[in-house]
């Protein structure tokens, strides 16, 4: 029997598509940004997806869209009030989302839940509004807790560490603790594992739908990392590199592997590290914003939407917008793939949905 699964908030889908790697292919998912979520039907055809804001639909509408009871669930609610690169405002509203995540939760009753967010959450101003939305399940989940996981820690090419809540019911589910997640860590990736292949692609042509696609070069040895996400056709879309001023490319070539631009605060990456957080910049809704996008190890210029792709964990068949900036916030408020399911493979190991476990509800 197949799990009856659903994301919430799931933006352009790298929870998803990490449930997808680890056998939790979502049924439904659920988010209301039309242009974030304009590629999930694309890449995911077999997922119904529904635009609506979670804050006011209740567990009966997601039990509706997902066509019965759920067995799992899971999503990050918008990080954007608590990151500690933005305002942190108590007033924000979306900061309100995380309590109705939980909320979703216990009207849903899933087998287990998992809940992902910015390490700020933890911070001291933010953990009670955590605490207060966790206090809603009013102990019928075993927890584990907030935790912080970084998925460069699990094989991807970035650091990006992030907070987990993850919940089980203790009758559908074995115990799952700390160890079982960190006995699925790996070496991390390297810049040069994820992208090196990627700077003698030729472009092949501009589809009708708007996206640049390129052709990986035949005789390139893969890294192992780059051959699991690499397609077989070795086409892949959104490598279009960004036209910078005369003045900005020499400013770039100025700046060494591991360091930081010093008018533009653009990070040179290093072949033999990781990327640092790729972010997302904004909607026009909150002034359009680009974020600070890394630069290439050794060309003087921003990475492309691929090669962020790459180092973020997505296939080369994945497709975001043929905008670039569209693009990059999709990548940005991404959970990672890599990390997603390294979670969700272990979860999905405790689970049982056809009710053969006897375990104690106590």
């Amino acid at each position: 029997m197949q799990p009856r699964i659903v994301d919430l908030f799931c933006g352009c889908g790298g929870f998803s598509l990490g449930a997808h790697s680890a056998g939790l292919a979502p049924t439904v998912s659920f988010d209301i940004d039309p242009i974030l979520t304009s590629s999930v039907s694309t890449n995911f055809p077999g997922t119904k997806l529904a635009l609506a804001d979670l804050g006011v639909l209740t567990g009966g509408d997601i039990e509706v869209a997902a066509g019965g009871q759920i067995d799992g669930l899971f999503g990050g609610p918008p990080c954007q009030g608590f990151s500690a690169m933005g305002h942190r405002r108590e007033d924000d509203p979306r900061r309100d989302l995380l309590g109705h995540y939980f909320r979703l939760v216990n009207e849903l009753k899933p087998a287990f839940f998992v809940m992902e967010n910015v390490q700020g959450l933890a911070y001291a101003d933010a953990l009670p509004v955590l605490n207060k939305a966790i206090d809603l399940l009013e102990g019928a989940y075993d927890l584990l807790g907030p935790i912080i996981l970084d998925a460069a820690d699990f094989g991807a090419a970035t650091r990006r560490p992030r907070l987990f809540v993850i919940g089980t019911d203790r009758r559908r589910c074995d115990p799952l603790s700390l160890q079982d997640i960190l006995a699925a860590k790996t070496a991390p990736a390297t810049v040069s594992d994820a992208i090196m292949d990627l700077s003698s692609a030729r472009h092949v042509e501009e589809d009708p739908d708007g996206f640049d696609v390129w052709e990986r070069v035949k005789r390139i040895d893969l890294s192992p990392y780059a051959r699991s996400l690499g397609s077989e056709d070795r086409l892949f879309t959104g490598n279009r590199r960004t036209e910078h001023t005369p003045n900005v490319v020499e400013r770039f070539r100025m700046v060494q592997p591991g360091t930081v631009d010093k008018v533009g605060r653009h990070p040179r990456l290093a072949w033999d590290g990781q990327c640092p957080t790729l972010r997302a910049g904004t909607g026009s809704d909150r002034g359009s914003y680009q974020a600070v996008r890394p630069l290439h190890p050794v060309e003087p210029r921003v990475i492309t939407v691929r090669e962020a792709a790459r180092l973020q964990g997505f296939p080369d068949s994945f497709k975001f917008h043929p905008t670039t900036w569209h693009s990059f916030r999709m990548i940005g408020n991404s959970v990672s793939p890599i990390m997603a399911k390294a979670v969700l493979e272990k979860v999905y190991e405790r689970l049982d949905i056809d009710g053969k476990r006897q375990v104690a509800a106590e």
